[in-house]
C-alpha cells in the first residue's frame, strides 16, 4: 500500500527531533513535517487543559499540511492528551511514554530511576503504568530546568552538568541499574549522562520503539511512501537557531508564528 503524504511530528520544542531521527533512520524515504512549539516550552509545567489545547493546535497545523499519521514526540503531551486526541481526530496517533516496562523487567537490583518532566510524572497514564511494576523500586526525579536550558542553547553548559549531578547522583546511591529518560529532549544528554553514570547502569529512551511502532501502523493501515528522495520540513515558532544547531544545520528550519 502506497501513501505519499508526510508523517507529522510535534513536540514542545526541539527535543522531539530525537524521535524524528529514529523515524528518519528507519524510514528514509518518508516525507516528514516536524513542528517545534518552542514558544510554549516546556509543557511539563502546564496543566492538562493547557497541554490538550496546545496539542489540538499542533495537530490542526499538521493536518492542514496533509499529515497521514501524527507522532506526539513529547512524553508530557502523550501522557496528558493522546487519549483525547484519538477521540477527536480520525487519524492514527503514535505516542511516547517512559520505557518503564523494559527497565523494570530487566533490572537486577529491582531499582530503576526515571528522569522526566513534572507533567509526565504527575499524569494519570504514568501512574497507572507505575502501579503495574509494584515489585520494582521506581525512583522518580523531575528534571527541573533541563528542557528550558536545552531550548536556550545550554545543552553543554556548566549549569547543565550541575543539574545532571543534582538529579542523578542520588539515584546512583540508591543502586539503580537502569535510567529511563522520560522526555524526548533528554536523549541529547546521553553523552553527558554516560560520564556521570557507572558503566553498569543502562540508559533507556523510547526513540527506536516509537519509530518501529510508526512503521508498523503505516505498513498495516495507512501506507508507506514509495521510493524516492524524501522531503523533510521543520517548523519552529521561536528560536530557529537552536533547532538548526541540533540538526547540525543539515535541514532548513522555517519560522512560523503559530
Amino acid at each position: 500500500m502506497i501513501n505519499n503524504n508526510p508523517i507529522g511530528l510535534f513536540d514542545s520544542g526541539i527535543g522531539g527531533t530525537s524521535i524524528w531521527s529514529a523515524i528518519h533512520l528507519l524510514m528514509p524515504f518518508e516525507d516528514t513535517i516536524y513542528l517545534a512549539d518552542s514558544k510554549n516550552a516546556p509543557y511539563g509545567l502546564k496543566n492538562k487543559d493547557e497541554i490538550l489545547a496546545l496539542c489540538i493546535k499542533n495537530t490542526e497545523f499538521l493536518l492542514e499540511r496533509n499529515a497521514k499519521i501524527i507522532v506526539v514526540a513529547c512524553n508530557t503531551a502523550t501522557t496528558n492528551a493522546i487519549k483525547e486526541l484519538r477521540s477527536i481526530y480520525n487519524i492514527p496517533f503514535i505516542g511516547i511514554e517512559p520505557a518503564i516496562k523494559p527497565a523494570a523487567l530487566h533490572s537486577k537490583t529491582h531499582t530503576i530511576g526515571i528522569l522526566a518532566t513534572k507533567g509526565t510524572l504527575s499524569s494519570e497514564l504514568f501512574n497507572k503504568t507505575v502501579e503495574i511494576y509494584h515489585d520494582t523500586n521506581i525512583i522518580e526525579q523531575v528534571g527541573h530546568g533541563i528542557v528550558e536550558l536545552i531550548e536556550d542553547g545550554g545543552l553543554h553548559s556548566t549549569k547543565m552538568n550541575e543539574l545532571l549531578h543534582l538529579y542523578i547522583d542520588p539515584m546512583i546511591k540508591e543502586n539503580i541499574d537502569y535510567l529511563v529518560l522520560g522526555c524526548s529532549h533528554y536523549p541529547y544528554l546521553i553523552p553527558q549522562l554516560k560520564k556521570i553514570l557507572p558503566s553498569n547502569i543502562k540508559i533507556i529512551d523510547s526513540g527506536e520503539a516509537v519509530a518501529k511502532q510508526t512503521y508498523t501502523v503505516l505498513k498495516e493501515k495507512i501506507g508507506l511512501h514509495d521510493k524516492g528522495k524524501s522531503n523533510v520540513v521543520f517548523y519552529s515558532n521561536f528560536n530557529t537557531k537552536v533547532l538548526e544547531e541540533i540538526l547540525h544545520n543539515k535541514h532548513k528550519v522555517i519560522f512560523e508564528n503559530f
